[in-house]
C-alpha cells in the first residue's frame, strides 16, 4: 500500500488549523457554563448561614494625595447604618504632599475616638506597604474584632457593612466582599462601559464563583476579614507585586477558609474616565494576575478537599481570561490557514465560531443587566457594541453568510470581485485579533486634538472589549521585559455618586 505522504500531510495540517480555531472555543464554552451557573446562586449561597453580626470594626483606608476624596469618604463611613461604637476609620496617610493630613486631622477632631490618623513618614511603595503600616498598629491591639481593607475614593451604601459583615458569623467564612458598582458622577462613553464590565464581572461572575465554591479575588476597595483570618496570614499583606488583593484572597481559600461575594452589599466607586487613564489601572491588574497565575502554578488543576481553586472549572475560568488574547490570535491564524489552503472547512468553523461567541454573549449581557437593570437602562447601547460595531458585523457574517458579499452589493448593482470577496474573508477571519490593534490605536491617539473626537468613536467600533485583551497583551510584554513595577496611582476626584 502506496501511503500518499501529500494528502497525509494536507489531512494533519487541516487538523492542525481545526485545532487552532477550536482553541478560540474555549473561553466562550467556559464563559457560557459560568453564566449558566448563575441562576442556582439563589438556592447556592451563604444566605443561610449569615445571622445579624455587629463585630467591632476597623476600616483601613490608604491615602496619598486624596484631599479631594478623603473627607466625603469619612463622613459616608460616620453615616453608615451601623453602632457608631463598633466602628473605627483608621486612615493611613502615605506621606501625602497635599492637604491629605489636614482634611483627616479635622475629621478626626469631629468624631473624637473614631477617626486615626496615621502617617508614614516616607511614601511611594504603593497600597500594599501602606496597609501593613496600618495593620501592625490594628492587629497590635485587641479592639478590632474585624479589618474592612477599603480605598480613598470608595463610597459605601449605608446598609452594605451590615450586609457584609453578617456573613462572619459563619465560622468557615474568612472574608466577605461587595458589589463595586460604578458611580462616577462625571459619567461619559467609557464610564458607561465600564459599568457594564462590573455588572458582567462582578454581579453575574461573582455570583457563579460563590456556586462554584471559590472566589477569584476580593474587590480591592471592598475586604472585609476577620481578625483570625489576617493573622493566620501572619498580620501582613503580600507587597511582592500588583495584585496584593488576589493574593489575598487565594491565601484565605488555601488555609481552608471560604470567601464570600455577597452582591446585595453595594460600594461605590469613581472609575477612569480616559482610555490612558483606564490602561493604567488596568495594566496594573493584568500584570499582577500574570504574576498571580505563575506564583500559584503548583495550584491549578490539582482539587484539593480544602479548597475550590484547584478544580477544573475554576482553573478554566482563570485561563480563559487570562489567555483570552492568545487564543484569539491562535484561532485566527487557524482560520486564515483554512482559508489559505482551501479547506472548505474553513467557512464552517467560521460560522461555528462566530455564532457560539454571538449566542454566548447575548445570553450573558442579558442575564448579567437583569441583575442590575439600573444600570442597564443608562448603558443599553454600551451593552450593545461591548465588543464592538465591527464585531457586530463580523457576527452577522457568520449568521447570514453572503449577506455582505452578495445580498448588499447586489441591491445596489454592485457584483463584488472574487479578489474583493476574498480579502473581505480574510479581514473577517482575522479581524478577532486585528481588533486588539484597534485598541492600541484608541490609546495612542487620545492625546491628540483629533484624538478627542476619534478615540470615543474607535472605543465603539473596536470595542471595549478588544481594548481590555490589548492591555493584557501589554502586560505580557511588560512582564516579559521586566518592566519595573512601581505602584501608579490612578487619579480620582471624588465625584461619585449612584
Amino acid at each position: 500500500m502506496t501511503i500518499d505522504w501529500a494528502t497525509l500531510g494536507y489531512n494533519i495540517l487541516t487538523v492542525f488549523l481545526l485545532l487552532l480555531v477550536i482553541s478560540g472555543a474555549m473561553p466562550v464554552i467556559t464563559t457560557l457554563v459560568l453564566f449558566l451557573a448563575i441562576p442556582f446562586h439563589g438556592s447556592i449561597n451563604n444566605y443561610r448561614k449569615s445571622a445579624p453580626y455587629l463585630p467591632r470594626v476597623a476600616v483601613l483606608v490608604p491615602a496619598w494625595n486624596e484631599e479631594a476624596v478623603i473627607g466625603a469618604t469619612i463622613d459616608r463611613f460616620m453615616s453608615l447604618e451601623y453602632p457608631r461604637a463598633r466602628l473605627r476609620v483608621y486612615v493611613i496617610d502615605d506621606a501625602s504632599t497635599d492637604a491629605t493630613a489636614d482634611v483627616v486631622e479635622d475629621r478626626a477632631a469631629r468624631y473624637p475616638g473614631a477617626v486615626f490618623h496615621l502617617r508614614r513618614s516616607h511614601g511611594g511603595e504603593g497600597k500594599a506597604h501602606t496597609l501593613n503600616h496600618g495593620l501592625n498598629i490594628v492587629l497590635g491591639e485587641d479592639w478590632a474584632e474585624a479589618v474592612l481593607i477599603t480605598d480613598a475614593d470608595v463610597i459605601y451604601a449605608p446598609d452594605s457593612l451590615r450586609k457584609l459583615t453578617r456573613h462572619l458569623v459563619d465560622p468557615e467564612v474568612g472574608a466577605v466582599t461587595a458589589y463595586v458598582r460604578e458611580g462616577s458622577i462625571r459619567k461619559n462613553y467609557l464610564t458607561r462601559f465600564i459599568a457594564i464590565e462590573y455588572v458582567m464581572a462582578q454581579a453575574a461572575a461573582r455570583r457563579a464563583q460563590n456556586v462554584l465554591g471559590a472566589q477569584a479575588c476580593l474587590a480591592g476597595g471592598a475586604q472585609l476579614h476577620t481578625r483570625e483570618n489576617l493573622v493566620a496570614m501572619g498580620s501582613v499583606i503580600d507587597t511582592s507585586g500588583f495584585a496584593e488583593d488576589t493574593v489575598t484572597t487565594f491565601e484565605t481559600q488555601l488555609r481552608g477558609k471560604r470567601v464570600v461575594f455577597d452582591p446585595r452589599a453595594v460600594v461605590l466607586a469613581e472609575e477612569p474616565g480616559t482610555v490612558r487613564a483606564l490602561w493604567k489601572q488596568r495594566l496594573r491588574w493584568a500584570r499582577g494576575n500574570v504574576e498571580i497565575t505563575a506564583r500559584y502554578r503548583a495550584m491549578w488543576f490539582r482539587p484539593n478537599k480544602g479548597h475550590g481553586l484547584g478544580t477544573l472549572g475554576f482553573g478554566l475560568a482563570w485561563f480563559s481570561i487570562q489567555l483570552l488574547p492568545l487564543v484569539m490570535i491562535l484561532s485566527s491564524l487557524g482560520l486564515l490557514g483554512l482559508l489559505l489552503v482551501g479547506s472548505d472547512l474553513a467557512n464552517v468553523a467560521f460560522r461555528g465560531l462566530w455564532v457560539l461567541a454571538a449566542c454566548t454573549y447575548f445570553f450573558s449581557i442579558f442575564l448579567s443587566l437583569q441583575l442590575d437593570w439600573g444600570i442597564g437602562r443608562r448603558t443599553l447601547v454600551e451593552a450593545l457594541f461591548f465588543p464592538g460595531i465591527i464585531s457586530m458585523i463580523v457576527m452577522l457574517t457568520a449568521f447570514f453568510p453572503g449577506l455582505f458579499e452578495e445580498v448588499l452589493p447586489s441591491a445596489f448593482g454592485i457584483v463584488l470581485s472574487d479578489t474583493a470577496v476574498f480579502w473581505w474573508t480574510v479581514f473577517v477571519y482575522f479581524w478577532i485579533s486585528l481588533s486588539m490593534l484597534g485598541g492600541w490605536l484608541a490609546k495612542a491617539v487620545e492625546g491628540t486634538i483629533v484624538g478627542r473626537v476619534l478615540t470615543p468613536v474607535l472605543v465603539y467600533v473596536v470595542g471595549y472589549g478588544p481594548i481590555l485583551c490589548a492591555i493584557t497583551v501589554d502586560s505580557y510584554i511588560k512582564e516579559f521585559r521586566g518592566a519595573e513595577t512601581s505602584w501608579d496611582k490612578t487619579e480620582k476626584t471624588g465625584r461619585v455618586s449612584a
